[in-house]
């Protein structure tokens, strides 16, 4: 099986290294448009070649991780390019203009539109690991509107790789993803710009950070080139979420501000049955 890999990152070296594993007589061409990305993947056997547009002719698999502005650039380039029998899916954040870029394009019966829930903090080809989508949830939209034998040669690939398949409309997709993650990473931002703001003032503030401090503020590592596209391809939803969560904000602000204490226990006795909603579900990262 000849897989093309476009954007050797964390999600799509991470792709060929469970590939590699699960399919050794695969071999991976990888595109990427920072040459030292391809370097790195080449040198660290992530890829077996580097490639580009011109040979996607004799994809067999073509696997699109690159930011969500990119994607509606090239993804209509990609499929132009891949023959009858190539099955392309991609990872991005949001779905809804995406499947829209591809709607009436002559070969969307090749694009299967995907979104697996898995990643760190980090980024680059030497992110890449092993086992990242095991147990992970891989969100399909327009399932119907891929051919059912592409449909077939992508989900086999991700039950070989241990991920559970969730098929959603690109509309839904993108609210429910504004609540469970994109609203987490504005969240972090923010809280490390606070605190990078307070530490100016104060040098020692890190040394009093706890686990509590770096797992709350860890997303805050990820990538600005891979998440400003994402809040703008779904700003209505993001300011949606925000506008709920200034608002929680607020009120618990203003609960302080009254000596409520009764009531700010409430709001987190309330909110500790999130314990009970996420008990036995594996968290995606």
């Amino acid at each position: 099986m000849n897989v093309f890999i476009i954007g050797i990152g964390l999600i799509g070296g991470s792709f060929a290294k469970d590939i590699k594993r699960l399919r050794p007589e695969s071999k991976i061409y990888g595109i990427d448009t920072n040459p030292a990305h391809e370097e790195e993947a080449l040198s660290l056997g992530i890829i077996d070649t580097k490639s580009n547009y011109g040979e996607l002719g004799i994809a067999d698999m073509v696997i699109v991780m690159v930011p969500v502005d990119a994607m509606v650039m090239e993804l209509p380039k990609i499929l132009d390019a891949v023959n009858d029998n190539c099955v392309v899916f991609d990872g991005g954040s949001t779905k809804s203009l995406v499947c829209k870029t591809v709607a009436d394009h002559p070969k969307r019966r090749n694009y299967l539109s995907a979104h697996p829930i898995a990643g760190t903090e980090f980024s680059g080809p030497s992110a890449a690991i092993e086992n990242l989508y095991a147990g992970k949830t891989n969100i399909i939209c327009e399932v119907e509107k891929t051919a059912f034998k592409l449909q077939e040669k992508a989900l086999e690939l991700f039950h070989e790789m241990g991920m559970r398949i969730c098929y959603m409309n690109p509309e839904a997709h993108d609210k429910h993803i504004a609540y469970v993650s994109h609203l987490s990473h504005i969240s972090s931002f923010m809280l490390g710009k606070t605190v990078i703001e307070k530490e100016k003032n104060e040098r020692d503030i890190f040394d009093m950070a706890g686990s509590g401090f770096e797992s709350t503020v860890r997303l805050a590592k990820s990538s600005p080139a891979m998440w400003t596209p994402i809040f703008k391809h779904n700003k209505d939803n993001v300011l949606d979420t925000l506008t709920e969560y200034i608002q929680n904000l607020q009120e618990f602000k203003q609960l302080l501000e009254n000596d409520d204490y009764e009531g700010i226990y409430r709001e987190m006795n309330d909110t500790n049955r999130i314990r009970e909603i996420l008990k036995g579900i594996p968290l995606n990262k």
